[in-house]
């Protein structure tokens, strides 16, 4: 299983978030901030789970071309 686990400047935004009111000036930009980070996080993500798919697919290629060969 994959280890999601929350980077520490997603922590750190996120308890600084907390601290303001709700609507305030530095609510709304420290949630801006987190969403930027968020989106970041989530793409890095992404763009892992892509290279590990076509890692996989090139294993099976290899082991199918080598197995067509021996045959």
């Amino acid at each position: 299983m994959q280890d999601n686990i929350i980077p520490q400047d997603i922590i750190k935004i996120q308890k600084k978030l907390a601290t303001f009111k709700k609507g305030s000036r530095n609510f709304n930009k420290y949630s801006k901030i987190l969403s930027k980070h968020i989106k970041q996080y989530t793409m890095k993500q992404r763009v892992r789970s892509h290279i590990k798919t076509i890692e996989s697919i090139e294993k099976i290629q290899t082991k199918n071309k080598i197995e067509d060969k021996s045959e």
